[in-house]
């Protein structure tokens, strides 16, 4: 093999893997584009999940509000419950205190 077989053999060798390469750098990104119709779908998707996302926040305040509220209704029922038990308990102490006088009288 002369000097002009080899560079001629080298050549077509190297455009060969040139070739090769470019085909294969073009398969790939083939494969691998993205279209427009799924930049579509990952726009919806994005959009249902900030939606979603607000929505949770939003019942997440509800809940939390809802909540506060039912403790500070808790609370003041159990306030007017002490406050009747001490009335009722009041009134049954006069309720005897009254027997028992009324007693003595009828006693004597």
């Amino acid at each position: 093999m002369n000097r002009t077989e080899f560079i001629f053999a080298t050549a077509i060798i190297l455009f060969v893997a040139f070739a090769l390469g470019w085909f294969a750098n073009w398969l790939v990104h083939r494969f691998t584009r993205v279209s427009q119709a799924d930049m579509g779908e990952l726009d919806k998707m994005a959009k249902s999940l900030h939606e979603a996302e607000e929505a949770r926040d939003q019942a997440i305040t509800y809940v939390q509000q809802r909540e506060a509220e039912l403790t500070n209704q808790l609370s003041q029922t159990e306030a007017e419950l002490r406050a009747a038990m001490d009335g009722l308990r009041e009134a049954r102490a006069e309720a005897e205190e009254m027997r028992a006088y009324i007693e003595r009288m009828n006693a004597g």
